[in-house]
């Protein structure tokens, strides 16, 4: 009898059973919650009051305040993406995903006036995405740089996407840093099979009658120079790492015979951007990249990839500067390249631009990689060292040379 109403009151609910068995912090706590007989009573409750003192000190730690303009978020490294396909985490990635997912920014900071929210780790890294072509990229980042609730006095601005890229310059997987962002919209247009024979393609500069006229007029926007000691800095970084690849872009590769550049590995390399709203395709458009690069840098600028937004960027910053909201010598370019921008020999631009849009690009996922990689290993450089990049910009020189205007 005794047996059976001690096992009745066995059955009975344990008050420290039911805490745990409710609190969604099981761990730890739970172990605390059933304490062993032999357990000094008062041991027990100390570890128990500090189980429960370090949850709530770590929930303090965690928590995130957004910002306000009274108290802005002082930020030490902007990432910039271009596009995001479907939701920011868990699906296929963009731009953004892995910078997302493995640098948790966690924390979202609405920005309506932009193409996207601001998300952070609250430690001083944010990032967004601006949307595809110059426009949508121009205007992101104005509604970013005006917000009084960021403080981006310091902050580094680090674009970071993919590109077609230049075969007789590099290859699908690479990286390259930008040291001249240059526009290719901003020109006269003549269909080519209206111009003139001597002509060697249909574009020509604004203000001018001829392709490539001399001299060549004051820049409103047809190329910005960046910072070149840190350009050279986040080259000199980056320049061993191991590159991300596949099967696919191997044999993307193995189509480029006499290209010796585009047959060669991924690796990070140093050259020119250019963008434009438009995509083009072809050996004819490549050979005009390379002339009118060659052109807006007065010979001291190499093509080598071809994007959509970057200009929309910089002329942003550019106008962020003169307000005195960034610096201009803290802006770096990269892009990774997801394919060529020409054919391989044999075959059409038409073929080549139809696969590419059918098949997707062969390196669209080692590029991912190699932004986030190559982009990330400068962003923890910077965040690491922050006390001495905040103040001091690396670089050989660590001189300023882009004014707050294009050039």
């Amino acid at each position: 009898m005794s047996g059976n109403h001690g096992n009745e009151q066995n059955k009975k609910p344990n008050l420290l059973f039911v805490i745990c068995y409710l609190s969604s912090r099981s761990g730890v706590v739970c172990d605390l919650l059933d304490p062993r007989p032999m357990w000094p009573r008062t041991l027990y409750f100390a570890l128990l009051f500090l189980a429960f003192h370090g949850l709530s000190i770590a929930d303090e730690l965690n928590a995130f305040t957004p910002p306000t303009p009274d108290h802005p978020l002082k930020v030490k490294v902007v990432v910039v993406a271009m596009f995001e396909v479907g939701a920011d985490t868990g699906d296929v990635p963009g731009e953004f995903q892995f910078w997302v997912e493995r640098r948790k920014l966690d924390h979202v900071i609405s920005l309506p006036a932009a193409y996207h929210d601001v998300r952070t780790d609250g430690n001083g890294l944010i990032g967004t995405v601006t949307g595809e072509g110059t426009a949508k990229a121009a205007t992101s980042i104005m509604a970013l740089g005006l917000d009084r609730r960021f403080d981006f006095s310091q902050a580094y601005w680090l674009v970071a996407g993919i590109a077609g890229i230049d075969p007789n310059h590099g290859t699908v997987g690479s990286a390259v840093w930008a040291d001249y962002v240059l526009d290719g919209d901003l020109a006269h247009e003549i269909d080519a099979r209206e111009i003139p024979k001597d002509w060697p393609d249909g574009f020509t500069p604004l203000g001018k009658t001829k392709p490539f006229e001399r001299p060549r007029r004051e820049s409103i926007g047809e190329v910005y120079t960046l910072n070149s000691g840190l350009v050279h800095w986040a080259y000199e970084l980056t320049r061993s790492l191991r590159l991300a690849d596949n099967e696919k872009a191997q044999r993307d590769r193995a189509r480029y015979h006499g290209f010796s550049r585009a047959l060669a590995g991924p690796e990070v390399l140093m050259g020119a951007t250019l963008s434009s709203s438009t995509y083009w395709h072809g050996k004819l458009l490549n050979r005009w990249a390379h002339d009118w690069v060659k052109y807006w840098t007065d010979g001291k600028g190499e093509y080598y990839t071809t994007a959509m937004e970057d200009t929309g960027t910089m002329q942003a910053l550019t106008n962020l500067a003169k307000a005195g909201r960034v610096d201009l010598n803290r802006v770096l370019v990269l892009r990774t390249a997801s394919n060529f921008d020409s054919p391989p020999p044999g075959v059409s631009a038409a073929q080549d631009l139809k696969d590419q849009e059918t098949g997707h690009y062969a390196a669209y996922l080692p590029s991912l990689e190699t932004a986030f990689a190559v982009g990330n290993r400068v962003a923890s450089e910077l965040l690491d060292h922050w006390k001495t990049y905040s103040i001091q910009i690396p670089g050989p020189s660590s001189g300023a040379s882009p004014s707050p205007k294009s050039n």
